[in-house]
């Protein structure tokens, strides 16, 4: 008999939607249901409450609801964004069919909130990359004026006690950087698995040309370190830049709300085309992508993204560390503008980096990576 799972995730991973933690998802969940007997769990933002087998979902809290679940989790010394994902409904739904499945896969750790005292089965979790330090590098990236700032602060801690929570109860977690293994208490070690991201296919789209004029930048806008990214590199670069290039277009692609598209989109030289998922034709006339990200953990999907169609990558060092010298990486301001006109004018130099892009990433494609999660179960 095929073992039975739940795959439990605070997000609909059939909506489409421009996020790699969404992607993901649904590329496990995929490759799941072909080798065991898979139910999936989850929010849903559409009014419609699937209840069909295999599927089963229920409604996203309202605006209002989202306000008083953070307020009840803010008491309970939880996470803000365990009130954001929280569904009463769903929760009794897990707690009174736990029981009827072999192992629980959860993905994310908002969606841990779900995990049933009395379960008596196996517990997985894909954790990703460790929040608490990204909230603490957000906290401190952020102005003091901001009243955000603070809301960082303690959510850093709140998820910190989380992390601990989560080594403690679940039975296998999954990271995706062996840096933030390291940093994991060395008495969890024998709980923790390497998954790390992928691609789902490599190609290579680049050549060079002087005539190429797009600096590409992938990723989820309404994620504030991608946003703050964006800004800071139209704000304190493009200026800089102009002066030493005309021919070029920061070209920002991934989901994005009105209010952030419309801040990012004021200067001549940047275009925000929002989700795009064939990147082949703005990868031709590209000459760089970047991951200028001040707040970052783990690897950076956006990167292996620019890999597997053979573009040079800039990092910035915070970036960078998990992608050693595939990746041109710069500490200061004055050095990424320094980089971005090498890789525009010297083609020696692109040419190079776009082959350690190719040779980096071909053995990470979905393919390969995804063999992983079926040995992972099998343990």
């Amino acid at each position: 008999m095929k073992k039975k799972i739940l795959f439990i995730t605070t997000r609909n991973p059939y909506s489409g939607r421009y996020s790699g933690d969404v992607i993901r998802s649904a590329k496990i969940i995929n490759l799941l249901k072909k080798k065991y007997s898979l139910d999936i769990l989850y929010l849903n933002k559409e009014r419609n409450i699937s209840h069909k087998k295999k599927l089963i979902s229920f409604n996203s809290p309202n605006l209002f609801l989202k306000l008083k679940f953070c307020i009840i989790s803010l008491f309970k010394l939880k996470p803000l964004q365990m009130g954001l994902f929280y569904s009463g409904e769903m929760k009794t739904y897990l707690n009174d069919n736990a029981n009827s499945y072999d192992c629980l896969f959860f993905n994310h750790i908002r969606s841990v909130q779900y995990l049933p005292k009395n379960y008596y089965g196996e517990t997985i979790i894909e954790m990703g990359d460790l929040y608490s330090e990204n909230y603490n590098q957000t906290f401190k990236s952020l102005n003091f004026l901001n009243p955000i700032k603070y809301i960082y602060f303690f959510e850093s801690f709140l998820v910190k006690r989380l992390e601990e929570e989560i080594f403690n109860k679940f039975d296998k977690v999954i990271l995706f950087s062996k840096n933030e293994i390291k940093k994991v208490d060395i008495k969890f070690k024998h709980k923790i698995f390497l998954i790390g991201e992928s691609v789902e296919r490599v190609k290579n789209y680049y050549s060079f040309s002087k005539k190429n004029y797009r600096i590409l930048f992938v990723g989820n806008l309404n994620y504030l370190p991608n946003f703050l990214a964006c800004r800071n590199f139209i704000k304190n670069t493009i200026p800089k830049l102009k002066k030493e290039i005309t021919n070029f277009k920061f070209c920002i692609i991934g989901d994005i709300n009105k209010t952030r598209k419309r801040l990012l989109s004021s200067n001549s030289n940047v275009e925000v085309l929002g989700s795009i998922k064939n990147l082949k034709n703005y990868v031709k006339t590209a000459f760089c992508g970047i991951a200028n990200l001040e707040i970052a953990t783990g690897v950076q999907g956006k990167v292996l993204t620019y890999m597997s169609h053979g573009l040079p990558v800039i990092c910035s060092d915070k970036v960078s560390k998990n992608f050693g010298k595939s990746v041109l990486s710069y500490d200061k301001d004055y050095e990424i503008i320094e980089k971005i006109i090498s890789l525009k004018t010297n083609k020696s130099k692109s040419n190079q980096f776009s082959r350690k892009s190719l040779k980096f990433v071909k053995n990470l494609t979905w393919k390969q990576v995804s063999k992983n999660y079926l040995k992972l179960i099998k343990l």
